[in-house]
């Protein structure tokens, strides 16, 4: 049952819905968890009411799963019902009517200057896995792109010649510029280390940044690439792929960037997804006073 039905749902997502990979893998897990419940309870997918999802999401809860976490698995059960209302599996959705309390967002962690720099000077360049680990990183703080769509990036979706990366996917396309120290970084890699790490098997491999057995980078594996670094700049504040992302943007905004250009650079459908970094600038610019100016922190005179 579990099997047949995630098989069929995986199709409906790639061919129906158009999801990202993220979103793909995210809904895969929670509907693959969802159905292994349901089996235990001696439930069919077609014969589940709202009492029954009100039921599961408080066994989510009993298991301390997060508000977001939770929220995410609704969204995932709406999604896989509404494709049991195409097939005329089900004629309603009863997940369409359960309510949550919304998780209340919490700002990104923020690297200063100071901070990515010395993030950045962390991989040996003159060793073929820190070239390429320093490529990644100036890349991905020159663009801001998404840690997938950074290792889905291809040889040919970057120009050094102009100092353009194309980054696309099923939906969308946008181009992005490219500061030059991330051009002779990940030049660096392409003409002096990339080649050496791909197998003769692996030749055709159009992957740009490749992993140490000759194939496709993944986005666990440079997770964990930044978190080593993190830990050998002993830098304290939690740092994973997308505080580099959340970086880029705020440092563009505090040196004078459009809100609008952001968006477009981070590839954003929605401009309030962008608004979260005025909300962190005018936090920092707080911090920064409270921290540098002479008169702050004196007691008022009494």
């Amino acid at each position: 049952m579990t099997r047949d039905y995630c098989l069929e749902f995986h199709q409906y997502l790639i061919h129906k819905k158009s999801v990202s990979k993220n979103t793909l893998d995210s809904y895969l897990h929670d509907i693959t968890i969802y159905l292994s419940y349901l089996e235990q309870q001696n439930i069919i997918p077609i014969n589940t009411t709202t009492n029954t999802i009100e039921r599961y999401i408080k066994e989510l809860i009993r298991r301390k799963r997060s508000k977001a976490t939770i929220t995410r698995n609704l969204a995932s059960l709406r999604c896989f019902y509404q494709y049991l209302i195409e097939i005329n599996e089900i004629k309603y959705n009863p997940a369409k009517e359960i309510k949550l309390e919304k998780p209340q967002k919490k700002l990104p962690h923020i690297l200063t200057g100071k901070e990515m720099e010395l993030l950045l000077s962390q991989p040996n360049v003159l060793e073929a896995k820190g070239c390429r680990d320093r490529a990644m990183m100036e890349l991905l703080y020159a663009t801001g792109i998404r840690a997938s769509e950074l290792v889905e990036l291809n040889v040919q979706d970057i120009n050094l010649n102009t100092g353009i990366l194309l980054c696309h996917n099923h939906k969308t396309k946008r181009f992005i510029p490219i500061y030059r120290t991330a051009i002779v970084a990940v030049s660096d890699y392409i003409q002096r280390v990339r080649n050496q790490m791909i197998f003769p098997k692996n030749g055709e491999e159009q992957a740009l940044f490749i992993n140490l057995n000759g194939k496709r980078l993944t986005r666990q594996g440079f997770w964990k690439i930044i978190k080593s670094y993190a830990e050998q700049a002993h830098i304290l504040k939690e740092i994973t792929p997308h505080t580099m992302r959340h970086s880029f943007a705020l440092h563009l905004l505090e040196n004078g960037a459009e809100l609008k250009d952001i968006q477009v650079m981070m590839g954003h459908a929605d401009i309030s997804s962008t608004q979260i970094y005025l909300k962190l600038l005018n936090q920092h610019l707080k911090e920064t006073y409270h921290n540098c100016h002479p008169r702050s922190n004196q007691e008022e005179s009494k």
